[in-house]
């Protein structure tokens, strides 16, 4: 009942360690948004378990507390970005148009809104709420998306503007945004800033975000910062440990520490979940090596199930073969070379195999030619989990 962990997707840690530049930075870039300042806005990159989610989780909770307007979207595979966004921007609206100062301009936020959805045929019911809208036609209303979506900002940032406040636009899982979109929310962002409009995007993805952002608008690796969200070094790691036994009046031994350290690798999710089965396994006042020995069975058995399993079976059988050649292959990165010799095809036959399996989300290209996982630790999983498919080389 005590244990102070809490392994799972994107849930709070007892201490976020090691992000405090990340969240210093957005609310730093917020202040500046409301204050009428030039903000950069940035997209955190790193692989699956490493916090981006708990990092956007706790600017959302620091924004609402300053009285932000936030939009806090997760992309995914079967929604498009109007979809997702409408809701969150009527949401915004409607609060600002409660406001004596915002009020008219936030009901003709609302009208272009109402054009938005209908040209992007998205539906949201009752989406008027009963409020008489000013006539917008021709605004937002074109169907192209990269000349609609800096319209429809433009009138939610003149709104907050009005009302000496800022809007922060929360995005996870950005790489699963089409090229149009992602070219059409740059382009509406670099409007934002060329007019000292308050909306600030705080953004985050996997490693393949960086390429497919440059290939949308070449000039996004200048709009916007992209901090790498990596493992946790060992002061940070320890601190995550630590901190939150203490709290309960434990302590951990130094030969646990540099266990939990060694089985983790430093990766915040992996982290949490062997420390709560260390915890549970432990007696006393204490967290022992020989806690941390035996919780791996228990451990591992967590993870395959909650955190590897899950994308395994997202894939076919033949992008299931592809992983699994690469896994023979042991820790990347690869090149794509090698991979398709322990695959047994050419490497033009296994390259759709390979764009697939980036656009899911399975893996990524680090640089030119070469191959990756974007999950830590994927391939010893594989391993486990198909044994005979993956023998080490």
């Amino acid at each position: 009942m005590r244990n102070p962990y809490a392994p799972g997707a994107g849930n709070k840690p007892p201490v976020i360690a090691g992000r405090d530049d990340l969240v210093t930075t957005a609310t730093t870039a917020l202040a500046r948004a409301r204050l009428g300042r030039h903000a950069k806005s940035f997209i955190a990159v790193g692989l699956r378990g490493v916090g981006k989610t708990v990092v956007l989780n706790r600017i959302l909770d620091i924004a609402e507390d300053d009285k932000f307007h936030v939009v806090y979207i997760e992309a995914h595979e079967n929604a498009n970005l109007a979809q997702l966004i409408i809701p969150q921007l009527r949401k915004v609206l409607i609060k600002l148009s409660k406001s004596a100062q915002a009020g008219e301009l936030a009901k003709q936020g609302l009208s272009i809104l109402k054009n938005f959805a209908n040209a992007f045929k998205a539906t949201y019911n009752d989406i008027e709420f009963g409020i008489s809208f000013p006539d917008t036609q021709g605004v937002a209303d074109s169907g192209d998306l990269s000349n609609d979506l800096p319209e429809l900002l433009n009138i939610v940032g003149q709104t907050a503007k009005s009302k000496n406040t800022a809007v922060v636009l929360l995005i996870d899982e950005l790489q699963y945004l089409s090229h149009e979109e992602m070219g059409a929310l740059v382009m509406a962002i670099h409007r934002m800033n060329q007019r000292g409009l308050p909306i600030v995007l705080v953004g985050a993805g996997l490693p393949q975000l960086l390429g497919k952002m440059g290939d949308s608008k070449s000039y996004a690796e200048r709009l916007f910062d992209f901090p790498r969200v990596e493992a946790l070094t060992e002061p940070y790691a320890r601190i995550a440990l630590s901190e939150p036994a203490e709290s309960e009046g434990v302590q951990i031994e130094e030969e646990a520490f540099s266990a939990l350290l060694d089985v983790t690798k430093g990766y915040p999710y992996f982290l949490q979940e062997w420390g709560y089965v260390a915890w549970n396994i432990a007696s006393n006042d204490r967290i022992t090596l020989s806690d941390v020995l035996n919780a791996g069975p228990e451990a591992i058995r967590r993870l395959d199930e909650s955190f590897f399993r899950v994308r395994l079976e997202r894939m076919t059988p033949t992008e299931r073969k592809y992983i699994s050649a690469m896994a023979k292959l042991g820790d990347g990165p690869h090149a794509s070379g090698d991979i398709a010799k322990a695959y047994g095809a050419a490497v033009s036959t296994v390259a759709p195999l390979r764009s697939s399996l980036i656009a899911k989300g399975m893996i990524f290209s680090p640089s030119y030619g070469t191959t990756d996982f974007t999950v830590p630790l994927f391939a010893s999983f594989i391993q486990r989990e198909m044994p005979q498919s993956t023998p080490r080389i």
